[in-house]
């Protein structure tokens, strides 16, 4: 491969195990301002930013008049559940790798800055990565290719650039933005969910995606 690629990286569900907690907490969320929204709904939309969720949880009106609120009363939930967040087995192995091949490696995220700011500490990849991006970055998030494409212009190469990721929002906002998506079933989600939505390749986890060579990874950026 002749120019630099670049690696986005999603953070919650590929790198860090947190989306039930997340679902936990958006259920909480919703109970606490009286809408009720079952848990395996809320799972179904992790990997959405929180705008993006709301809306599709609750509807538009809805969310127009108590998505602010929502939002905060969520970070609040889970900010009692982040300490119980372990990273995947492999993640912060792979960074290293994917930095040691020569890839640009940036972390995409939906999560709230100072969340972002916790896991880049855990997974110690500061000095690993080219940058990262929270749902500050970008007023639209996933599925929207904002936050992608925020991610790419702002530390991208300029090379052949690859998504890797644990949800159908991933996949839909990496394929807007123009970038293929490598996807993991660690986020809940189907094989051919993942694949239908247009996934170029689907593992089970990093440790599983590590057990083959990081070139093999990198050829499937576009």
């Amino acid at each position: 491969m002749s120019e630099k690629p670049t690696v986005v990286l999603d953070v919650d569900g590929t790198l860090v195990d947190t989306n039930y907690q997340h679902a936990i907490a958006w259920h909480r969320a919703f109970r606490k301002h009286d809408y009720r929204v079952a848990i395996w709904e809320i799972h179904r939309h992790i990997g959405m930013g929180g705008d993006q969720l709301i809306e599709a949880l609750i509807g538009e009106e809805a969310a127009e008049a108590d998505g602010e609120a929502l939002d905060e009363a969520h970070a609040d939930a889970f900010s009692e559940l982040i300490d119980e967040a372990e990273a995947m087995e492999g993640a912060s192995e792979l960074i290293a790798e994917l930095d040691d091949a020569g890839a640009t490696v940036i972390l995409a995220s939906s999560a709230q800055k100072d969340e972002l700011e916790h896991y880049v500490e855990l997974l110690g990849a500061g000095e690993r990565i080219a940058g990262a991006t929270s749902s500050a970055d970008a007023e639209q998030t996933k599925p929207d290719p904002e936050l992608v494409q925020t991610a790419l212009d702002k530390y991208g190469s300029g090379g052949p650039a690859l998504m890797v990721g644990d949800s159908t929002w991933d996949v839909k906002a990496a394929k807007a933005a123009g970038i293929p998506t490598l996807a993991l079933l660690t986020g809940g989600f189907s094989e051919s969910e993942l694949r239908e939505a247009g996934a170029v390749d689907v593992v089970e986890s990093i440790a599983v995606l590590r057990e083959g060579s990081v070139a093999a990874i990198l050829d499937l950026a576009g």
